[in-house]
């Protein structure tokens, strides 16, 4: 039930008729006048009306006729009149009265004369009248032949009405003229008179005979056909009505793609000009900026304007909107009804809440912690300001019951024998979308949990496949159960590819999908290269060993300076090692794309590729992904939404592999959805023993477990660049990319990524990517501060973010090259969904790896490290790593004591009941 006013339910505020003169008053009466005009308009077209018309013109028509009869009567009697005595004259009485008769014959002369004026003009007025009745008569001919025609065929009837009417229309101007000189009556009966005709000719057609099936189409059409095919004896009915039998299911390589411009995905449906018009008013008025019309209106849709004059704290479901601004609004719209206590402001202040904890990674908050935020937002009662959004239906309540860390999970029987005691609950209060998608994601991980894996192999195949080590953990695990947890570093993406090798050696329809482009093409390389004969995985390790072989390319044997070890420039006097230099001296780009046809020929796609259609195997009749195994690479970057999608999208009997690390940052959306499957502890879980080789592997697995280690780099794999502040820290950056690692490691600059804690800052994203682009491609920015050449980071939607770099930008947009794809980016959206790219932040980065990266730390980051931070950034690293250090010991205190940020979830609770427990 609404507890808003009665004000805002029975109309407008009273404060909408204190507009200016100028402003609401002039906008309110320009449109009655034109709602005027429009009505006007409407009157002179439909007030004739095709049939009307007709009528009044055959009406006059007739009564012209009559009078002209009439006028020819007496000219014939007054001819009669002189010629009734010819060559007789008079004589004597008779010649008196002959006289008499003559006079009185002249007299009539005379009024026969001055009668035939009239009539003459009368003649002409009547010869007038005829010429638009000629034409009315053909337009009536032509319709009366239309409509005998469409008696004939149903379908015909209506297209001939359509034209008939279009030349009623037409001529609308003319019978309009014709029917001025009949009075209203005359009018009114002739019309009548038509229409009465019209509608007998209608009932003629209706109880007319109608040829069986000609009003049938498509599937109805077909079945009618048929019927008469069997009737007929043309065709027996087992060839008519039996289903052809399905084909065979059989893996299938993914069709070669030609490359071709991807446009940016199209933003959510935008409202209507009269919408965002209203909406610019309101804003208008409350002396809010009318750029945000457009928003707010696609954010409220229809009546928006209405629904933000009503309430006004609705401002905040605009991103970027915060409280205190929504206030002012308020207060400036109703003016003394404004308050703190306001029940509009209670709801809204709440959903924002719930949504800039979404934001932060949490599906739900706990009811202390969100009534403490209100109280903290100046919310009077904050126990009322959830109950009313909550019976507003704006968020959602949940009790989870609490068991004590390590209790077993209760099993059925013994919940019933003691439902009586009292046990722990804590309530939580979430938006309706991400309690949903929890819900969703929990039932399809339970559902792959307790179905049968479809065994298209035996299991003497899959024993006989399988490989040494936790490669052969993986693929048994696989082979018998629906779902599998997979944990490891970057090495470790070998066994996932053994375990897919095996999958489609047997037969099945196996796919990988990795979070970005740049890991689907690494990981399809890797796949490519295991499966050549003789062939070992990147890193040094082949597919059936779990111990590391020698450095891959590129790494430096065991020996130099540790890290800590600082020098002038950070990469002086080093030569590096030319193994792997093409011919031109230059080193490959690691990743340089292998196009989407060498992805699809291996089975790995893109989840936003494999859920959107665009890559991978597509989906089968019922809509469920057309596969038997999906392995879904980097799967703690799974969001809750993300993860239901594809729990939704797999078909029974599939299996489902999620292998990823689980020290990276988690997700950019809500939620920790692998780290919550594996505490939760219901499936198998895999843990690799491959670590990452070389002083990077050393480097980046110490800090995985808390350790910031001191390693033995003699190639200058690992290097610290210490600095004072953030502007030193920006000069060496741009030093380290532009020359020093160039010259002394050999990776050139559009080859290394720079790494930051934030956009904003001395030295965040923003400006460091100034000072690169000034020193690497100068230009004027012409296309809305990017030039060609530029590197960038394209995020088609919140939580991805794709490399590139700018091709060129004409009348469509901004053309873009993101991991080999063309991508066009309408001009209106680049400046939210576009950024330069030559240095991000570690969420952006994940993901992805590059040959070279320089991690930027300033001294005002300090805060903002945690573990998973630092583990991430130092982990997209292949070769080199150079570290821009101006925290001093806040980087080991982050290691060792800032573990990744809480998260609430109600996954592990959902995910209880499917808990095994022992016999």
């Amino acid at each position: 039930m609404s507890t808003e006013p009665e004000t805002t339910q029975d109309g407008p505020p009273e404060d909408t008729g204190a507009l200016p003169a100028t402003g609401g008053g002039d906008l309110a009466g320009g449109r009655e006048v034109e709602s005027a005009a429009d009505a006007g308009g409407a009157d002179a077209r439909e007030a004739p009306g095709a049939e009307g018309g007709e009528a009044g013109t055959t009406g006059h028509g007739s009564e012209v006729d009559g009078g002209e009869g009439e006028a020819g009567a007496g000219d014939s009697v007054a001819d009669a009149g002189e010629d009734g005595t010819p060559g007789q004259e008079p004589t004597g009485e008779d010649g008196e009265r002959a006289g008499a008769a003559r006079g009185s014959e002249a007299q009539d002369d005379e009024r026969a004369g001055a009668t035939r004026k009239p009539e003459a003009q009368d003649d002409e007025r009547a010869g007038a009248t005829r010429k638009p009745e000629a034409q009315d008569d053909e337009r009536a001919g032509a319709t009366r032949e239309s409509e005998a025609q469409d008696g004939e065929h149903t379908t015909a009837t209506r297209e001939s009405e359509a034209h008939v009417a279009a030349q009623d229309s037409a001529a609308d101007a003319d019978e309009g003229r014709t029917a001025a000189q009949l009075s209203e009556a005359e009018a009114e009966i002739a019309a009548q008179r038509l229409e009465r005709e019209r509608i007998e000719r209608r009932k003629a057609e209706r109880q007319g005979p109608i040829e069986a099936g000609t009003k049938l189409s498509g599937k109805a059409a077909d079945l009618l056909a048929a019927v008469r095919a069997v009737e007929s004896g043309a065709k027996p009915v087992a060839a008519v009505f039996s289903e052809p039998e399905p084909a065979p299911r059989r893996p299938a390589p993914e069709p070669v793609h030609r490359p071709q411009p991807v446009a940016a995905e199209a933003p959510a449906a935008t409202a209507s000009p009269e919408t965002v018009d209203s909406v610019r008013r309101v804003l208008t008025d409350g002396g809010a900026p009318d750029a945000l019309a457009p928003q707010v209106a696609t954010v409220l849709g229809e009546g928006a304007g209405e629904q933000l004059r009503e309430d006004p704290w609705q401002l905040l479901r605009v991103a970027g909107v915060r409280p205190e601004q929504a206030d002012g609004f308020a207060r400036a719209l109703l003016g003394a009804e404004c308050g703190p206590d306001d029940e509009r402001r209670g709801r809204a202040v709440t959903v924002w809440l719930l949504e800039q904890a979404a934001l932060a990674g949490h599906t739900a908050l706990e009811m202390p912690t969100l009534t403490a935020a209100l109280a903290q937002r100046g919310v009077p009662d904050a126990d009322t300001a959830v109950q009313n959004a909550i019976a507003e239906g704006d968020a959602l309540v949940f009790q989870d019951a609490l068991d004590e860390p390590g209790a077993p999970v209760r099993r059925d029987d013994e919940a019933e024998e003691g439902k009586d005691e009292e046990r722990p609950v804590r309530i939580l209060v979430g938006l309706e979308r991400y309690a949903l998608a929890e819900e969703s994601l929990a039932d399809g991980l339970a559902r792959l949990i307790d179905s049968v894996p479809k065994q298209d192999g035996s299991a003497e195949d899959w024993e006989r496949a399988t490989a040494e080590g936790s490669a052969g953990e993986l693929i048994r695990a696989v082979a018998a159960n629906g779902l599998v947890l997979h944990t490891g570093g970057e090495a470790s993406l070998t066994e996932p590819a053994a375990l897919l090798r095996t999958a489609q050696a047997l037969g099945l329809r196996a796919w990988a999908a990795a979070h970005s482009p740049i890991g689907r093409d690494r990981f399809a390389a890797l796949m490519s290269a295991s499966s050549r004969p003789g062939s070992s995985s990147p890193g040094g390790t082949t597919p059936d060993s779990s111990t590391p072989a020698s450095p891959a390319p590129g790494l430096s044997s065991p020996g130099g300076p540790a890290l800590g070890s600082r020098t002038p420039d950070g990469l002086a006097a080093v030569e590096f090692a030319p193994d792997n230099r093409t011919s031109d001296g230059r080193t490959p780009d690691a990743h340089a794309p292998v196009g989407r046809a060498v992805s699809g020929q291996s089975g790995v796609a893109t989840v936003a590729g494999l859920l959107a259609g665009a890559e991978g195997p597509g989906r089968d009749a019922d809509g469920a992904l057309d596969l038997d195994l999906l392995v879904v690479l980097d799967a703690p970057q799974l969001d809750v939404e993300v993860a239901a999608l594809i729990a939704e999208s797999l078909p029974d009997g599939a299996r489902l592999v999620l292998a990823g690390d689980p020290g990276v940052l988690w997700s950019a959306g809500p939620g920790r959805v692998f780290a919550d499957v594996l505490a939760a502890r219901v499936c198998p879980q895999v843990t690799s023993r491959r670590p990452d080789p070389g002083p990077l592997g050393e480097l980046v697995s110490g800090i995985g477990i808390g350790e910031l280690n001191q390693v033995e780099a003699p190639g200058k794999e690992v290097v610290i660049v210490p600095v004072r502040d953030a502007g030193e820290a920006v000069h060496r950056t741009v030093q380290l990319v532009a020359d020093s690692v160039p010259r002394a490691i050999g990776v050139p600059a559009e080859e290394t990524q720079v790494i930051t804690p934030g956009h904003g800052g001395a030295a965040g994203t923003r400006a460091l990517n100034t000072a690169l682009k000034e020193r690497l491609n100068p230009g004027p920015g012409r296309f809305g501060g990017f030039d060609p050449g530029d590197r960038i980071a394209y995020s088609p939607a919140p939580g991805r973010t794709l490399p590139g770099h700018v091709v060129k930008a004409d009348a469509d947009g901004l053309h873009l090259s993101c991991a080999g794809e063309a991508v066009v980016v309408p001009k209106d959206r680049v400046e939210q969904s576009v950024r330069h790219g030559w240095a991000l932040t570690a969420h952006q980065a994940v993901g992805c790896r590059w040959p070279a990266v320089v991690v930027v730390l300033p001294g005002d980051a300090a805060q903002a490290l945690s573990r998973p931070w630092v583990y991430t950034a130092f982990g997209r690293a292949d070769r080199h790593l150079s570290v821009v250090h101006g925290v001093d010991q806040a980087l080991p205190r982050a290691v060792s004591e800032v573990p990744p940020k809480p998260r609430t979830t109600r996954l592990p609770t959902l995910l209880a009941p499917q808990v095994p427990t022992e016999s």
